[in-house]
């Protein structure tokens, strides 16, 4: 059997695109080595922002890689949308220290993915071990993977991993043609509201698709007015940095999807997605002025429309938001996975997260009654 050593990288930078792809694969952008390296140097990783880039590496007798982690060393909690802070409340209360912790991660982003990028699934159960002897040696509190692919989740588990179930809400594209062909799955009171909300919200506005090279620095300047106003609104000050944007348009292309929305010619809202091989991923949004229904227009209903158009699987629009629901978008699962070496420690989150279950599945099946599809019968 060829030898394979882990060690630690410095930054995503540090190990060349090719090597990253070969591993990461294509399908999901954002822990592609482009998504990851622009954050880093855009600096909204690393310094002070309390995301210490530390990807960890499985590579063969040749120094090629066989399998990364995106890793990150944590000093904080935030930008991660899979809450533990009563995990930390705990452990500093019994008298250690929860931070730094390792985070297997893309940042900022609660988008599903494969979190061991692996050349063959056979190196799994390698970089797994790497990344607890990560913990165990630095002497750490914990390790979470955050938004795991259910592909991945069974990898976790059989390394004694704890699992966690969470829930966002997707829309799928069950073969339409058209935002019409969708509209008539829907029952006829939830088509007709949603045919009046579009409406609404586009009223006197001019509703704008770009990618590539057609996203000029103008459209960059108002996206980042929209941004700092979501952000400033939700954390108190924005995660990614101005340089952040044009360096995502630069390095991804068509990849990405700004859609505006204007006025007399000049934007006053924005939805930042990004185009998978099989799903849009909408990320960011915001306006600089109100104007009813358009969030929804622009994130949720424009979304379904590009999806569409691209003969993409479905549209993956963030975090929470129950709202999703009457938008024809429905409740899937989500997975983390948790390294508590301390064994009582360990016990006591094993025994949060089974109550923490039972409630997640109870209302998974409630929100999945309350979809706005046709009724069979």
């Amino acid at each position: 059997m060829t030898s394979i050593t882990a060690r630690l990288a410095d930054g995503v930078r540090s190990i060349p695109a090719t090597d990253w792809d070969a591993c990461a694969g294509t399908g999901n952008p954002f822990v592609g080595h482009a998504f990851l390296a622009a954050l880093e140097e855009s600096g909204s990783v690393g310094g002070r922002s309390g995301w210490q880039p530390i990807p960890i590496v499985v590579d063969d007798g040749d120094g090629r890689p066989l399998a990364i982690a995106p890793a990150y060393a944590k000093a904080h909690s935030q930008g991660e949308y899979v809450f533990d802070h009563g995990w930390a409340d705990a452990w500093t209360r019994a008298g250690g220290d929860y931070y730094p912790k390792l985070q297997i991660a893309s940042p900022f982003s609660p988008v599903p993915g494969p979190r061991l990028l692996l050349r063959d699934p056979a190196h799994a159960p390698a970089l797994l071990g790497a990344l607890e002897a990560v913990v165990d040696r630095h002497g750490l509190s914990s390790a979470h993977a955050t938004f795991v692919d259910a592909d991945q989740v069974p990898a976790f588990e059989a390394a004694g991993w704890l699992i966690r179930q969470g829930t966002q809400f997707h829309w799928a594209n069950r073969g339409y043609g058209s935002f019409d062909d969708f509209l008539g799955a829907l029952a006829s009171r939830k088509r007709k509201a949603i045919r009046k909300e579009r409406a609404a919200a586009v009223e006197g506005l001019t509703i704008r698709h770009l990618t590539g090279k057609a996203i000029e620095p103008r459209h960059w300047d108002a996206f980042w007015e929209f941004y700092q106003d979501t952000g400033a609104r939700k954390w108190g000050q924005p995660y990614l940095t101005r340089p952040f944007f044009p360096l995502l348009g630069a390095s991804l292309g068509d990849r990405v999807l700004l859609i505006l929305a204007e006025r007399d010619g000049v934007p006053i809202a924005g939805a930042l997605n990004l185009i998978g091989d099989d799903a849009l991923y909408g990320r960011y949004w915001g306006a600089i002025e109100e104007v009813p229904f358009l969030h929804f227009e622009l994130c949720y209903y424009q979304a379904i429309d590009a999806a569409i158009a691209r003969g993409l699987a479905r549209v993956e629009a963030g975090a929470q938001g129950e709202h999703k629901l009457a938008r024809g978008y429905e409740p899937v699962p989500t997975w983390s996975a948790h390294y508590l070496p301390d064994p009582n420690f360990r016990r006591a989150v094993a025994d949060f997260l089974t109550r923490e279950r039972e409630g997640v599945a109870a209302e998974a099946d409630y929100l999945a009654a309350l979809t706005p599809f046709k009724r069979a019968g």
